[in-house]
């Protein structure tokens, strides 16, 4: 976990670039709980997408669930690495295991901070 990320409910993670792109991802807690990932679905570059809205899906050897897009905006970017080999999930969720690049106006408010998310993981 890092303290210049920001965190959503739905276990992604959200990093602001210098150049205010906001890169996106599955926490590690979320990536653990998933277990083995095989396979994700990701939206477009182009693609509108909503906070708190299904953007969408990773299947692990577990289970199959949602995406939700933690900020509002337009997909710039879609991590092909990850389409190709969806382990990255599980072995760099924080680097390699990006899932997308996209433009915003705002941050939502309901983001967590590090120490916010952590309780929530804990609980």
């Amino acid at each position: 976990m890092s303290a210049e990320l920001l965190y959503s409910k739905d276990h992604e993670w959200v990093r602001v670039e210098s150049d205010g792109v906001a890169v996106i991802g599955v926490t590690d807690f979320a990536a653990g709980q998933l277990g083995d990932v095989v396979y994700v679905d990701l939206p477009e570059a182009g693609s509108e997408i909503t906070s708190g809205t299904e953007m969408g899906e990773i299947e692990s050897t577990k289970s199959v669930s949602d995406l939700f897009s933690p900020i509002s905006g337009t997909v710039s970017e879609t991590n092909q690495a990850v389409v190709d080999e969806p382990e990255l999930v599980n072995s760099s969720p924080f680097e390699e295991g990006w899932l997308i690049k996209a433009t915003f106006e705002a941050l939502p408010d309901d983001l967590l901070s590090a120490e916010e998310y952590k309780a929530l993981t804990q609980s």
